[in-house]
């Protein structure tokens, strides 16, 4: 991100949602046209794709009236999608109209003249908290400690209306081949044949709590179930509590299967990690728990250490490692080195939203420079 910003490219910008979309432009890291706001029209494909071109329209020229043009577009929408190739289609419930297929890239560009660079909002999120989040906090700490350890790879979660996720590796962004890296449909922890989704999501909070409480009114949301949780709205506490720490429990199981096989650091987004308190020691615990060999043998569920980066104190045992030296064979040299395999894990430390927005402008700005 560093490198971008004083860059004076101009990236248009969408926040693409079922109810409304919001159209701004960023430079340098930072929006600089105030957001736009227009009703999706989700239903209907011609009045969708007249809303974006109005919403982009407008944006340009504001951004004439201070004599500067955009270089490209970026944004996230939900897929299925070909996203390198810009095509939306599939089972889309918030976007009905472009279910039978939408060359949505090659669409905007032939309208505006510029690159189109669409992706996955899991996948922004991830990248930008790579690029300016979690990712260089935890390596300028490790550097500042004199610690030679680095992390490269980060898999970066949503938790919202479903279980979204994003994966680096090696600083790049990890689109897959088929631009399906999801993680929804990994089996739920306590029932195989049913998807995570189900119980790490918004719906699995408000539907644990109905069941545990006895409560059918179904006008609870998260946050009023946190405030019973709190105590300081009326209502069920032990259930409440219960609800998010079930959704911890159960996303942490799928989180475990994702490190080990990405193993890097994680981090989470999303308005409900509000909750953190009741969602994180389930979900810790999870990740922290044993399995068996058939023998009989005890071995950890995930083999690296796993820390809470947002406990200080774990902070400080995570950046300390376990530092010793070594002695070359042969000779009297030593070396120094830290055998410790570990990981953390964080709430995100941009927010969703601002993730995805620098996510979406380095990701292009990227692209432009290696087609140069």
């Amino acid at each position: 991100m560093a490198k971008y910003t004083n860059d004076p490219r101009i990236v248009l910008t969408l926040d693409a949602g079922g109810t409304n979309m919001v159209f701004s432009a960023m430079k340098g890291g930072k929006f600089i046209v105030d957001p736009i706001t227009l009703p999706s029209n989700a239903a209907d494909l011609d009045l969708c794709l007249g809303t974006m071109v109005t919403g982009f329209k407008t944006v340009v020229r504001k951004l004439l009236e201070g004599n500067e043009q955009p270089s490209a577009i970026s944004f996230a929408f939900p897929g299925p999608a070909d996203y390198p190739n810009g095509i939306i289609g599939g089972y889309l419930p918030n976007f009905p109209s472009f279910r039978d297929g939408v060359a949505l890239g090659p669409y905007l560009n032939d309208v505006f003249g510029i690159p189109v660079y669409i992706n996955n909002d899991g996948d922004l999120y991830a990248y930008g908290e790579a690029l300016n989040g979690l990712l260089p906090e935890v390596n300028a700490r490790l550097e500042a400690a004199g610690s030679s350890k680095r992390y490269k790879n980060l898999i970066g979660y949503t938790f919202g209306t479903g279980l979204g996720i994003g994966t680096v590796i090696n600083g790049e962004l990890n689109r897959g081949d088929n631009s399906c890296v999801e993680t929804f449909c990994l089996p739920h922890a306590d029932n195989h044949g049913i998807i995570v989704e189900d119980g790490a999501s918004i719906r699995a909070v408000k539907r644990i709590y109905r069941q545990l409480s006895g409560d059918d009114s179904g006008d609870l949301e998260p946050k009023d179930i946190f405030d019973i949780a709190e105590g300081t709205r009326e209502g069920d506490r032990e259930a409440a509590k219960k609800a998010f720490d079930t959704m911890g429990r159960v996303a942490g199981d799928a989180m475990a299967t994702a490190v080990t096989l990405i193993d890097g650091l994680i981090v989470i987004g999303g308005g409900i990690t509000a909750a953190r308190k009741y969602i994180m020691p389930g979900l810790l615990e999870t990740l922290r728990s044993k399995m068996h060999t058939l023998a009989g043998d005890e071995l950890d569920r995930v083999q690296m250490k796993v820390y809470d980066l947002d406990n200080e104190n774990e902070f400080e045992e995570f950046i300390k490692g376990d530092q010793r030296k070594i002695k070359v064979y042969g000779s009297d040299r030593e070396v120094t080195y830290d055998p410790q395999k570990r990981i953390g894990v964080a709430i995100s430390r941009l927010g969703a939203s601002k993730a995805i927005s620098l996510g979406a402008y380095t990701f292009a700005l990227n692209q432009m420079d290696r087609n140069k």
